[in-house]
């Protein structure tokens, strides 16, 4: 188990949380994914698992470790976040934003090594973005801008990555290319959350499921969660 959370409540304000006393865990090497209705909570979950938002009351931990008390180099070492937030730079290229994933291992001046190319360009190899790369983010489409965000998540190197609606944008036959990208990167021990509406995909490639309604998270398989599901 690496991430795990106790009596965690969250939301942006303590007088109206948004989920209350929540127990779940994330299990390593797994595509767990996060289903739900739209306004229950899903990305106010990320949001708090990995830092961005304060949790009202209760503990996040990252194997032992409390994640409230990880510094950010810490946290940039252990999350890679991709959110549907968009991207307003008009000068970023594909492989500018791609290299952005090894800015926790660059040092002060942020240069590259070797090394570091080498990681972004298998990044971009896997998420079929390469002839893309001196392209101005604002010139591709959103399916590609998508793809270039999840090349920069795993060029961040990451145990755990944490994707908020990563098959937004994405035509049907991309949607299950990048649910068996995210299968095989589990299989090779990542440990991958992500929130989804795609529920025919979660049926048929999540390995483990985080169900949130009515304030509560029902965790399990797909058949545990069946209910949830068509």
């Amino acid at each position: 188990m690496v991430l795990s959370a106790h009596n965690l409540t969250i939301g942006y304000q303590a007088q109206s949380p948004v989920l209350q006393n929540l127990e779940f865990h994330l299990p390593e090497s797994s595509l767990t994914c996060i289903i739900g209705d739209n306004g229950v909570g899903k990305s106010t979950l990320l949001r708090t698992i990995t830092g961005a938002i304060r949790p009202i009351s209760g503990d996040i931990f990252i194997g032992l470790m409390l994640a409230q008390k990880m510094s950010a180099a810490e946290k940039s070492r252990t999350f890679s976040l991709v959110l549907t937030d968009r991207i307003q730079d008009d000068l970023v290229t594909v492989h500018d934003l791609v290299s952005m994933g090894r800015m926790p291992y660059t040092g002060f001046f942020g240069r590259l090594s070797d090394a570091d190319e080498e990681t972004v360009a298998s990044a971009m190899e896997q998420l079929k973005i390469s002839h893309l790369q001196d392209r101005y983010i604002t010139e591709i489409s959103d399916g590609q801008r998508q793809r270039a965000l999840i090349a920069k998540a795993i060029a961040q190197q990451t145990p755990i990555m944490i994707l908020d609606e990563p098959t937004a944008f994405l035509d049907y036959k991309s949607r299950i290319e990048l649910m068996l990208l995210l299968r095989d990167l589990a299989a090779n021990g990542k440990s991958i959350l992500i929130t989804t509406h795609d529920l025919d995909l979660v049926k048929k490639y999540a390995d483990w499921i985080w169900a949130i309604e009515d304030g509560k998270i029902t965790e399990g398989t797909a058949k545990d969660c069946e209910a949830f599901l068509p």
